[in-house]
């Protein structure tokens, strides 16, 4: 399950995509048209910011705007930066793995096999749905 910051990071990304191109969008309006409270907001997209995803503006016409263009960025990349892992369990993780600690044995684990094939679903439509196909509701799984 994601969190309710990560789902919030994809609804202001959403707006940041339908405006890219347009310069800096102010915080008060995604707050306003995605329904995300301001502070909240206002913490997630500096954390974007300084993962390379967003560019800030300062002063009159300021706001925030995307960095790289929509095309290249993928849900898989916006939930690592927010959420961290993305596999069910840290034994699976392909990014942040760590040994469980309940866990004698990793090759007869009868859980493992399961939450790698869990991790896979969820990564096929992550890493393959870019903030454009995102935005025009374009799912891609091959």
């Amino acid at each position: 399950m994601i969190s309710k910051k990560a789902k919030y990071a994809m609804k202001a990304l959403k707006t940041l995509t339908e405006e890219y191109g347009r310069g800096p969008v102010l915080i008060a309006q995604i707050s306003a048209q995605e329904n995300i409270p301001r502070k909240f907001l206002e913490i997630i997209l500096l954390e974007l910011r300084n993962h390379g995803i967003l560019q800030s503006q300062k002063g009159k016409g300021g706001g925030y705007m995307l960095r790289v263009d929509p095309e290249r960025v993928t849900l898989a990349q916006i939930l690592r930066v927010i959420d961290g892992p993305i596999a069910p369990t840290p034994c699976v993780s392909l990014n942040f793995y760590v040994k469980c600690d309940d866990c004698e044995d990793e090759v007869t684990c009868a859980i493992r096999p399961i939450m790698e094939r869990v991790r896979d679903a969820n990564l096929a439509v992550y890493e393959k749905t870019t903030l454009k196909a995102f935005v025009q509701h374009e799912l891609v799984l091959n």
